[in-house]
């Protein structure tokens, strides 16, 4: 049966949109005749925010940019629908949702995006091209660094989901040897592709050349790379992070690569956003990009169109793609 649970029109708040790129996407058309806020300001005060949207019946946060626990939900009593870009709820406090009778849906994801930017700095790592495109400017050409080839060397593979398995096929085409290190499942998932599984998680680090990680972030895996970990990889390894930064335990990587295992990094997330006061910023060996896995074009219509769509559901009685739907009960 049809579930009424909110009129039109709607009282909608898209948060976190830095770029200004909502209201450019031909899927924003859907919102048409709601009452829709777009806050494009970068505000690290939680409280500041929820002041801004105080009177919003539903919430569109843009990824993982703002934690939405207890606190930020007091300040918004209108709140009843929080429906999410992409897939990954983490940065919510689904269970403070349910208890306040907010509903949680979450959209369709896109993953040759995030896989094609781990690819650009695999690549942009193993030619230390950052350094020398800005060397050269600077009027120092070829100052020095000396790359890689990525053919015939190892690329481990942490994680064989959607993502890890692009990434996979990439490692293939350049002619690199795949090693796969995961769940039992992902394992035997590489393995029937065509790839190979590490024997253990020690033999994994020890073994790569380069490393990358797609693997979803949980209790299970926050902080699932470990100092002892980094500690395996080679002085001219590469660590490539276009995941989640709390894969990593708290700081080990910036003194891991202080210590030269591995020799290079390349990272798209960060466990403060924006990250202006990361310490991989300030080393030569890391090259830091701004969290641009997802931010393209077409991963945006993919992603605000199904949140928009989950939206159109909820207002019709009909919600989808609940995280928590036994909040309707």
């Amino acid at each position: 049966m049809p579930i009424s649970i909110l009129k039109a029109p709607l009282n909608i708040a898209v948060i976190d949109d830095y770029q200004n790129a909502v209201r450019r996407l031909s899927t924003f058309s859907k919102l048409d005749g709601h009452d829709v806020t777009i806050v494009h300001d970068v505000l690290t005060d939680p409280a500041e925010l929820a002041g801004r949207i105080r009177d919003s019946q539903v919430l569109v946060p843009i990824r993982e940019r703002t934690v939405i626990d207890e606190s930020f939900l007091e300040r918004v009593p209108s709140l009843r629908l929080i429906s999410q870009t992409g897939k990954g709820v983490a940065h919510i406090d689904v269970a403070a949702c349910t208890r306040r009778g907010i509903a949680v849906a979450a959209s369709a994801g896109n993953s040759y995006a995030p896989a094609e930017l781990t690819w650009a700095l695999v690549l942009a790592a193993a030619r230390r091209l950052p350094a020398e495109v800005a060397s050269a400017k600077a009027g120092r050409w070829q100052a020095g660094t000396i790359g890689v080839e990525l053919r015939t060397r190892v690329l481990g593979i942490f994680g064989y989901g959607s993502i890890g398995r692009i990434v996979a096929q990439y490692g293939k085409a350049f002619g690199m040897r795949v090693l796969v290190w995961g769940r039992k499942a992902s394992l035997e998932a590489a393995v029937s592709d065509g790839f190979e599984a590490a024997e253990s998680k020690a033999a994994f680090f020890e073994q790569s050349d380069v490393i990358t990680l797609h693997l979803r972030l949980s209790e299970a895996t926050r902080g699932i790379v470990g100092a002892g970990d980094l500690a395996r990889m080679k002085s001219d390894s590469i660590l490539v992070n276009t995941s989640r930064a709390a894969l990593i335990a708290p700081d080990e990587l910036a003194a891991a690569l202080r210590a030269g295992r591995p020799g290079f990094a390349a990272v798209d997330a960060y466990e403060t956003e924006p990250a202006y006061d990361d310490p991989l910023f300030a080393l030569e060996n890391a090259i830091c990009a701004p969290h641009l896995g997802y931010l393209e074009r077409d991963t945006y219509e993919v992603f605000f169109g199904g949140a928009f769509d989950n939206i159109l559901a909820f207002e019709a009685g009909n919600p989808t793609n609940l995280v928590n739907p036994e909040v309707l009960r």
